[in-house]
């Protein structure tokens, strides 16, 4: 499986951004990562909501990115479709609002295969034509060996993912 890479290679991933492991426990675990983009909110929000543009393949099921796709309107889906017409709902769309607040219900990864999910939210706050942007990820349910185990991976593949936002928006180029 190639969506997540080894927490060594993780470490590599590091960004500008502050991040951190806010919480973890066998039950749950917090990430957050914030970052200023120079760019306003607006532009922000049409890349955000456009992952096949940003996202690391290497994080993805089907191993290209250009197979994501997100509805950033209640009830909507960060999907994915794999070969041969298959399909992974990695999130769901619980609240849209455009250059402000995204969140997303689901769990990404691994967590598929557990008792496990959560809210990621993405929130953007313009200032003078720059953009912060906060992304956190809520975990909570049943991992085996608990969560908490998982929080440090995570918050490295969701840096590495906003790192990746924040060049795309920037430069146009992600990687």
């Amino acid at each position: 499986m190639k969506l997540w890479i080894s927490v060594a290679a993780l470490a590599l991933a590091a960004t500008a951004a502050r991040a951190e492991v806010a919480d973890a426990t066998p039950g749950g675990f917090q990430v957050k990562h914030a970052v200023e983009i120079a760019a306003p909110a607006a532009k922000v929000w049409a890349s955000l909501v456009q992952p096949a543009t940003w996202w690391d393949s290497s994080h993805t099921w089907s191993g290209s990115a250009a197979n994501l796709s997100l509805a950033a309107a209640s009830g909507g889906c960060f999907c994915e479709r794999l070969p041969g017409g298959g399909s992974v709902l990695h999130m769901s769309t619980v609240y849209a609002q455009p250059g402000q607040k995204l969140t997303l219900f689901g769990a990404l990864g691994p967590l598929q295969n557990s008792g496990a999910a959560g809210h990621m939210s993405f929130g953007l706050a313009e200032k003078e034509g720059t953009t912060t942007l906060t992304v956190t990820y809520d975990v909570g349910g049943y991992m085996k060996g608990g969560l908490d185990r998982i929080a440090a991976p995570v918050d490295g593949v969701i840096g590495q993912q906003v790192a990746r936002l924040k060049r795309a928006v920037e430069t146009g180029k992600p990687g």
